[in-house]
């Protein structure tokens, strides 16, 4: 792969990190975590670890996304007394 496409993806994965720290609503921290592990997966595929990269995109980007959204969608904002 071409170093600044490399750069690039190093970069988004970066930001992706940041945003998940740093935004307040939790739908939106669960989708920005499951697209940090995307681009972890693309980068281990880029290292050539294919099956590294396989299972961290069906585990870290599909299943625990899925689970997050899942969890985030049975809370409620309020309390019951």
């Amino acid at each position: 792969m071409l170093w600044s496409v490399e750069l690039l993806l190093y970069v988004f994965l970066i930001i992706t990190a940041l945003v998940a720290l740093e935004v307040r609503d939790l739908l939106a921290a669960a989708i920005t975590t499951s697209v940090f592990s995307f681009v972890t997966a693309v980068l281990f595929a880029e290292f050539e670890a294919v099956d590294v990269g396989f299972t961290e995109a069906v585990v870290g980007a599909g299943v625990v996304g899925v689970f997050f959204i899942a969890a985030i969608v049975r809370t409620t904002r309020e309390t019951k007394d």
